[in-house]
């Protein structure tokens, strides 16, 4: 649960890359949201301070969160920053866009370069137990089911995401990915049995209101461009 948290705050990496890499960054409305999310998920990782344990930098709490699961989930945010801004490249260079014919080719070719990379990367994290799992999908017609239709969701997932990526921006598609966690996050805990704590409800809560505010305060504050009278 802390991990899909951890990947809410998405946006901020990727308002980063968009602004250091690629000399994009959100308009300063956006901008001013980028820490209520990275608050919402600084408070989800607290939990009261037992007696004789150590505070945090918040009186009365300290820090409750799993290393790997932070680690991990800031490399996917940054990672992902780069693929929407190089995603949102290829879609502005109008040559390469009639080569490839379509946002779904594009996206095809990302995935069989991605499908390469990790490969040599699970045999090289986890190729001892390429037989263990070699061996549960023999006994377990379902988890050879589960695994198949999980890849097939997850590719729907990811084209209609790179879709959006060229409709909007790879800032912006970040912002509606993270939307979608709360429905994980509910639904992770509703699976697992494992309750919410008092501070990620409310973390997950204002992680997610810095994502919907983030997504139409321009709209709502911005100067609008004044329409161009006929002649």
């Amino acid at each position: 649960l802390f991990g899909q948290i951890v990947k809410a705050g998405e946006p901020v990496f990727s308002a980063l890359v968009a602004t250091l890499v690629y000399n994009k960054p959100p308009s300063v409305l956006q901008a001013a949201c980028l820490p209520i999310i990275v608050g919402g998920v600084a408070f989800a990782s607290l939990k009261p301070a037992q007696a004789g344990e150590a505070a945090s930098i918040v009186p009365g709490y300290s820090l409750k969160f799993d290393e790997t699961a932070l680690l991990f989930g800031v490399i996917a945010n940054v990672f992902a920053g780069f693929k929407g801004g190089e995603n949102k490249k290829l879609m502005e260079d109008k040559e390469l866009g009639k080569r490839m014919g379509s946002v779904g080719n594009q996206f095809a070719i990302t995935q069989v370069i991605s499908f390469v990379v990790s490969v040599l990367l699970m045999l090289w994290v986890e190729g001892p137990k390429l037989g263990e799992f070699t061996d549960l999908c023999k006994a377990s017609p379902a988890l050879c089911f589960n695994v198949f239709m999980s890849g097939i969701m997850f590719y729907m997932y990811d084209e209609l995401a790179t879709m959006t990526v060229k409709a909007t921006g790879p800032v912006t598609s970040s912002v509606a990915n993270t939307a979608k966690r709360v429905i994980v996050v509910l639904y992770m805990a509703a699976i697992t049995g494992k309750q919410l704590t008092h501070e990620q409800k409310v973390g997950a809560s204002v992680a997610i209101g810095g994502v919907f505010l983030y997504s139409v305060i321009d709209e709502l504050l911005g100067s609008k461009k004044p329409k161009a009278k006929k002649a």
